[in-house]
């Protein structure tokens, strides 16, 4: 039996560090205090609301967590690079980053400006890859890069073509980059949520619209930030750590 020696001891939950992009809001709210509550540090990254970020910042550190929040365009690179220097000159390192930031657009194939194509797909595409490549620098030995996917990758309901495209890059780039990062001890997997009660889900949709989506999964019911913030801590926990190259589907039974 042979040992790895490419392995170093990776640091106690009490110093490991957390990056999570679009971390004010939704999903990404609950995987920043999720993931402060169980002792890492978290640095809240956000695209435009300053004080949604404070917000989620104030609930880390009023239970004793800590927490800083980085205002960075997740499709820029040098924004991206700076909040990154700015978690390892706050706290010492990366363990843990977790690409919550994204963009939706509903449209047609026929109708689709394609404007909002390009928006899309800077957030969803380009964003994820900047961020994955930051990670895939920088962070340290048992650390986890979890990326964020959707379930209408496997539904392809109409409408979603644009996004839903924009993530199957997401679920494609995953195995690639667990690959590439072989001998590091980093694992590299991606969420695919189903229906989730956030902001982003609701907007635009009629009350009988979310009620049907809510009976979908055999489940009966909505997923909660909170029920995909549990997912994405175990991915990135010593408990999850021999999952690697994966999507989860986390989406109460759906396809």
């Amino acid at each position: 039996m042979t040992t790895n020696h490419h392995t170093t001891t990776p640091p106690p939950a009490a110093e490991r560090v957390a990056v999570v992009t679009g971390g004010s809001r939704g999903i990404g709210r609950a995987v920043s205090l999720k993931l402060a509550q169980d002792g890492l540090a978290v640095v809240v990254n956000y695209a435009r609301d300053a004080a949604a970020a404070d917000e989620t910042v104030t609930a880390i550190t009023a239970a004793g967590g800590r927490a800083v929040s980085v205002r960075a365009d997740v499709a820029d690179e040098h924004a991206v690079a700076a909040l990154f220097d700015r978690a390892e000159q706050e706290f010492g390192g990366v363990d843990v980053v977790v690409n919550c930031a994204g963009r939706l657009a509903l449209s047609t194939v026929a109708d689709l400006d394609l404007a909002v194509l390009d928006s899309v797909h800077r957030t969803n595409i380009r964003g994820t890859f900047v961020v994955a490549q930051q990670a895939a620098r920088r962070l340290r030995a048992g650390g986890s890069f979890v990326g964020f996917s959707t379930s209408v990758v496997g539904t392809r309901f109409p409408a979603y073509g644009a996004y839903a495209s924009s993530k199957a890059a997401v679920e494609s780039l995953t195995l690639i980059l667990a690959r590439e990062l072989r001998g590091r001890d980093i694992t590299v997997n991606t969420v695919a949520p189903g229906p989730t009660a956030t902001d982003l889900f609701i907007e635009g949709k009629t009350p009988e619209q979310i009620d049907q989506l809510a009976k979908t999964p055999p489940l009966e019911r909505l997923g909660t930030p909170e029920d995909i913030a549990q997912v994405v801590a175990f991915l990135t926990s010593g408990a999850g750590h021999w999952v690697n190259g994966q999507v989860l589907r986390a989406n109460g039974g759906m396809v």
